[in-house]
């Protein structure tokens, strides 16, 4: 039996905000404590698919006792485990966990980084991004670095053309051509898969497309390309917690052979193994 727990992040994304943060004393002794089970904080799709995959299969004869707990924001894996609730997360991009922790102070790092989610452009109204009408209206991810992303996705297509050195910090405010007039509609990422029915095309995530059963690898107009791209996923703890045995024993679990084939046999080039 799949031993999650799903958790409603729309109530608890902000509490965790502003109360995780300053959590201490029980939380970080049971943080510390490595003789229990490694509760994981996980994106449901693929993250949390990969973890169960590991506990299913590979964790008890590895000697790790597992637990995943899914989270359906981009917030509250980061305050869980920076308050000492969870050992570790998986579902975040390197960029993204810097931003992260230089916005809220918060003392994450990464162990292993272990696939790919190219982030894509979606469309129920046209079936190239070139036939995108003049004027038409693109969702976007609101954060930082996805915002930034998306816009370098829809610069590398010739759709847009972006400041010199903006990266992954790009806004709108950063286009410098815009031939085709585009709107752009910034919205929560786990948003944008539902707002296809109100806009021209969403850019979207590559975890929230395959939750929405969208196939990247066959949907989208346009993709991310995996050659030299920065934006891996992977597995993070709260600084200090590196050596504990169990997210030792993880990473090397979600970098195994195995796990790549379930990967590449799963997610059919949706979801690309890093490792």
């Amino acid at each position: 039996m799949r031993n999650t727990a799903k958790i409603a992040t729309a109530v608890l994304a902000t509490g965790a905000l502003t109360l995780g943060l300053t959590a201490c004393g029980a939380d970080d002794d049971a943080a510390s404590d490595t003789s229990g089970p490694l509760i994981v904080a996980a994106s449901p799709v693929p993250h949390a698919e990969i973890l169960t995959f590991v506990k299913d299969n590979l964790a008890e004869k590895a000697g790790l006792d597992l637990e995943v707990k899914e989270f359906t924001d981009y917030v509250t894996p980061n305050t869980a485990t920076e308050d000492g609730s969870v050992g570790a997360n998986f579902f975040q991009t390197q960029p993204y966990l810097d931003d992260f922790n230089k916005k809220n102070g918060t003392h994450i790092v990464s162990v292993v980084d272990v696939h790919l989610e190219p982030l894509g452009l979606y469309s129920d109204k046209v079936g190239k991004a070139e036939e995108l009408k003049k004027g038409a209206t693109v969702a976007i991810p609101n954060d930082t670095v996805n915002e930034g992303r998306a816009l370098q996705l829809l610069a590398a297509n010739g759709l847009i053309t972006l400041k010199d050195g903006v990266g992954t910090a790009a806004t709108p405010a950063d286009i410098t051509k815009n031939p085709k007039d585009l709107k752009f509609k910034e919205l929560e990422a786990a948003q944008t898969p539902r707002s296809l029915e109100d806009v021209d095309a969403a850019v979207v995530n590559g975890n929230y497309a395959i939750e929405a059963d969208l196939k990247p690898a066959e949907d989208a107009l346009v993709l991310e390309a995996a050659e030299n791209n920065p934006n891996n996923n992977l597995l993070a703890v709260k600084e200090g917690q590196e050596d504990d045995p169990r997210v030792k024993k993880l990473a090397e679990l979600l970098t195994s052979p195995e796990v790549k084939k379930f990967i590449e046999d799963k997610y059919a080039g949706s979801v690309l193994a890093s490792f």
